[in-house]
């Protein structure tokens, strides 16, 4: 049931106020194929062969499915993504989505990008949050190692003493200029120790507000335990905790390792159970505001309309700063755009950086809608029934 009649998800017209018709017969174009299960599997593979071999592919790529999901290949030419958001009462979430190589001088150029996106934050009223993964600042062997309690090399603790104080950097300038950040999740095998540097962070910049944000993934059948044990110790500790709720992003990997190693898959058992507990996490933060700041990155309308009803029961308004719904760049804009309109605090993850390093993000984003059950229909029946609209009034 939808408890706020000003919204309806169903509302093309504002969905797509911001394409011309032109821009909007391109987007119909590129969900057409996405609905095409092989299209994707087979252009993926044939993209990436194009790019290793150094095919001129990249104009293609950059006029299609980048242009759709990312803001471009730096923080500037982001731009005009960021003001045409804005325009809309939609924030951006600047996402630097190269996946790290690795290596000490490649993290310490992810902790230094992480921070111009803060700064750029800082410089825009249209930016409300900067994110950034670990594993972009820090080996994902070595923070697994951490997890695993396995005793360090000196070598080891000496990058493990650098991967902290990236963190630490990246905390300190969102701090600095007032800019709240999301530390992603990633995998369960080395997500306590990503969760154990949140806490340190959060202990030192939360004390007044919510600056720091982690990230629970509510296909975990423990994140809602997570949240209130988490609550618990930032009301004992005294800061506030930040929230960024997702369903995830590694279920089949997260299946195929546990399955591996032998231990019990951390995954819900059903879409159902994950949908249960992802409303259940918003229950919990809007009835515990006093301390919890949230943000639902969520392309599920149910829960929108969950939260949404939750802050009208608590007397929450719209416009409360500790509440945010975000959703991704090019992906459920009739959540996005009519949630703006009413007054809700909406932002976008625009992802950026070079096309051949992001071709990684484009190719899941193109799995996504298609694996995810009915997503890519969605979005082309809604594109669909607005251009009829369109057609219907011209």
């Amino acid at each position: 049931m939808n408890p706020d009649p000003k919204v309806s998800f169903d509302n093309t017209a504002i969905a797509f106020a911001d394409q011309s018709d032109a821009q909007l017969y391109k987007t119909y174009l590129l969900f057409a194929a996405m609905n095409n299960n092989l299209l994707v599997k087979t252009g993926g593979t044939l993209m990436r062969k194009a790019l290793e071999w150094k095919l001129p592919v990249k104009t293609l790529v950059k006029k299609t499915i980048f242009e759709q999901f990312c803001g471009g290949e730096t923080i500037e030419e982001c731009t005009p993504t960021i003001e045409r958001l804005g325009r809309s009462h939609i924030g951006t979430i600047l996402d630097y989505s190269v996946e790290g190589e690795g290596s000490e001088q490649s993290f310490d150029h992810t902790a230094q990008e992480i921070i111009a996106t803060i700064e750029r934050a800082h410089n825009s009223t249209h930016i409300p949050f900067s994110v950034f993964k670990v594993t972009g600042v820090a080996d994902s062997a070595l923070l697994t190692k951490v997890q695993d309690k396995q005793a360090l090399t000196a070598q080891e603790q000496t990058a493990y003493d650098k991967a902290r104080a990236r963190v630490q950097a990246i905390c300190q300038r969102a701090f600095d200029r007032g800019v709240r950040i999301f530390i992603d999740a990633e995998e369960s095998w080395f997500q306590e120790t990503i969760d154990q540097l949140t806490y340190e962070m959060m202990a030192l910049y939360n004390k007044e507000r919510a600056i720091v944000y982690n990230t629970y993934q509510l296909y975990r059948h423990d994140r809602l335990d997570a949240i209130k044990r988490d609550y618990e110790n930032a009301l004992r500790n005294g800061y506030y905790l930040g929230g960024k709720l997702v369903r995830g992003a590694y279920m089949e990997k997260e299946a195929r390792t546990a399955q591996q190693k032998g231990y019990a898959n951390p995954i819900n058992p059903s879409k159902q159970a994950t949908d249960d507990l992802y409303n259940a996490a918003l229950t919990f933060c809007v009835e515990h505001a006093d301390r919890i700041a949230i943000c639902a990155g969520t392309h599920n309308e149910d829960s929108c309309y969950v939260l949404m009803d939750l802050m009208a029961q608590h007397g929450i308004e719209p416009k409360d700063e500790r509440f945010f719904f975000a959703q991704l760049l090019g992906m459920s804009d009739n959540l996005s755009y009519n949630l703006a309109h009413a007054g809700y605090n909406v932002a976008k993850y625009v992802p950026y950086g070079p096309v051949e390093a992001v071709m990684p993000y484009l190719l899941r984003r193109a799995d996504e809608n298609t694996a995810i059950a009915g997503q890519s229909s969605r979005e082309f029946n809604l594109i669909s029934k607005e251009r009829a609209r369109r057609k219907q009034r011209s």
